[in-house]
């Protein structure tokens, strides 16, 4: 039976990354294709990273009600549509979405028996440093994804699976179990909660991210 399972993670935590890999091992799996407002970048392809539409046409999607679920983040509409899922299950394949905590906390709603996986980092320097070695993203933008990521954390216990990503070979491991072999993951509901409060814990502490906060606060 075709379930459907949401990941999501901080910006810079390494789900794309181990999304792809388990989709190329097990081709039954499939990620579930999200129309979005913003600007296509180079690289990307309309269909396949993502249905890039106008503003209206995807507000005429919401108002028909054509989509599982949508929110907006930095200013760009992104969304699920029921169609896609559809599409996906009549093949009788697994669905893996993509999607942020806003967009689990709709799916969770409206399907209760979604699969829900949260993928963290270590810590949050860590998770900065992720961010730098990435280099697609300005100073501005870096600060701002990682502010997301503390609202995004707050939320965490939304989630019934934890993944910590300290090591991407233990994590996809670990990711596998949980959507392959249908086993719960080796961090709890409790230690995975315990985690995003150390977490939120390091954004309000961490002598580093102070050092941060201190010069984004003074532009």
């Amino acid at each position: 039976m075709s379930k459907l399972y949401v990941v999501s993670a901080p910006s810079g935590t390494g789900k794309t990354t181990l999304n792809n890999r388990l989709m190329t091992d097990f081709p039954s799996i499939e990620i579930a294709i999200s129309h979005t407002t913003r600007k296509r970048r180079n690289g990307e392809v309309d269909g396949a990273s993502y249905h890039f539409v106008t503003k209206e046409y995807f507000q005429t999607m919401v108002r028909h009600g054509e989509m599982l679920e949508w929110a907006e983040v930095f200013g760009n509409l992104y969304g699920t549509s029921k169609r896609e899922i559809d599409r996906i299950f009549a093949k009788k394949h697994h669905v893996l979405l993509e999607i942020d905590v806003q967009g689990c906390q709709s799916i969770v709603r409206g399907k209760p028996e979604a699969v829900t996986i949260f993928i963290l980092p270590p810590s949050i320097e860590s998770l900065w440093h992720r961010l730098e070695q990435r280099g697609t993203d300005k100073l501005d933008d870096r600060w701002r994804r990682l502010m997301t990521a503390k609202e995004e954390v707050e939320a965490g216990n939304v989630y019934e699976h934890f993944i910590i990503n300290a090591d991407v070979e233990r994590a996809y491991a670990e990711l596998k179990s949980v959507v392959v072999d249908g086993k719960h993951s080796s961090v709890s509901h409790n230690e995975g909660v315990t985690h995003c409060e150390s977490l939120i814990k390091e954004f309000n502490t961490s002598p580093f991210l102070q050092d941060l906060k201190k010069k984004f606060d003074g532009n």
